[in-house]
């Protein structure tokens, strides 16, 4: 049993990770600043919630007391996040992170910290594979100190303290906190409730990768030998598809959830974004034995049938707390 303080443990992949955690036993201190609120999160004996800034060093280290593992997610996440204030987005995900690790050393109890970047670092690659060794490309800020984040925290490696970084595929498919800002998520949201998807651009290349097997890997990672994961960094992903072959995807399996609705369409526009990469998880696979178990097509599935269970109060398409950007404007965060 060990105890664990997740950071951004209220968001979309920490709503699903924590109940496995608790699940498998471990006491839990969830880390976040609530911007989506804690209603995805089901009371526990062993679980704790925090209401905090990642940039309130103090706070952090008084919540890491115990604890001896921490996965960090928090962060302000996805790229359109970063239309608004740079210097929110510069203090949160990047200037803040060596003093989170320095209090995370100093704690003493601490043996393990996971540390959650993006696949996102490569940017742009026509690479047919890109493997953890692949230049970053950064497009973005939100890239840019993902990857500039890495080398930090290995600065922190040590025989006490066992650092990892995994960096995973866009994430798809449903949690009690949902986003609809994410590719398939956004396909699916547009194809149940307008029957038309809209498609920017199309070629462009994109990995993904299933929630419930990210969240499963990020748990499994709390008891794997800590000599595979010291100082290692690990793509994580399953299926890399174009945006094209993502919609063509998301139009079959909600037409065949929904066969009683009119066929589903498919519109194409340009697009001014031009990331595009393919990544390779051979890694992972080789030296952890890990690979996901669950595809695209599960993804879409789960979302359509949470849809039909009513799991998604008010209206997908235009509440604003199912995208972070617009939900991290509305609250005026600084």
């Amino acid at each position: 049993m060990k105890k664990v303080l997740v950071t951004g443990g209220a968001g979309y992949k920490g709503c699903v990770l924590v109940p496995k955690l608790l699940a498998a036993g471990h006491e839990v201190v969830v880390y976040d600043l609530m911007l989506f609120g804690s209603a995805g999160l089901t009371p526990h004996p062993r679980l704790t919630v925090v209401t905090g800034d990642i940039r309130d060093t103090a706070k952090y280290a008084a919540a890491l007391k115990g604890c001896d593992a921490v996965i960090h997610m928090a962060a302000i996440s996805n790229d359109p996040s970063f239309d608004l204030d740079p210097s929110l987005s510069r203090t949160m995900n990047y200037e803040c992170f060596e003093p989170l690790m320095q209090a995370t050393a100093a704690a003493g109890t601490v043996e393990r910290f996971i540390n959650v970047s993006s696949s996102s670092v490569y940017g742009v690659s026509d690479a047919p594979e890109v493997t953890e060794e692949h230049p970053l490309v950064p497009l973005t800020d939100y890239n840019k100190y993902k990857g500039l984040c890495e080398p930090i925290a290995f600065k922190y490696q040590s025989p006490k303290l066992t650092v990892v970084t995994f960096r995973p595929a866009t994430v798809c498919g449903y949690s009690p906190r949902m986003r609809f800002d994410l590719t398939v998520n956004i396909l699916t949201n547009h194809a149940y409730h307008r029957g038309v998807i809209t498609v920017f651009g199309g070629d462009q290349q994109r990995p993904n990768i299933h929630i419930e097997d990210v969240t499963d890997l990020y748990a499994a990672a709390l008891t794997m030998p800590k000599e595979k994961l010291a100082g290692q960094i690990f793509n994580a992903g399953y299926q890399n598809q174009t945006v094209n072959e993502l919609a063509e995807i998301t139009k079959k399996i909600v037409g065949e959830e929904f066969p009683e609705r009119p066929p589903i369409r498919i519109e194409r526009t340009t697009t001014n974004d031009p990331r595009s990469y393919r990544i390779t998880s051979r890694k992972i696979e080789q030296i952890l034995g890990w690979r996901p178990k669950r595809t695209i097509e599960d993804a879409v599935r789960d979302l359509c049938r949470a849809f039909k269970a009513g799991k998604f109060p008010g209206n997908t398409l235009t509440d604003e707390s199912f995208v972070n950007v617009k939900s991290v404007k509305r609250l005026g965060l600084k």
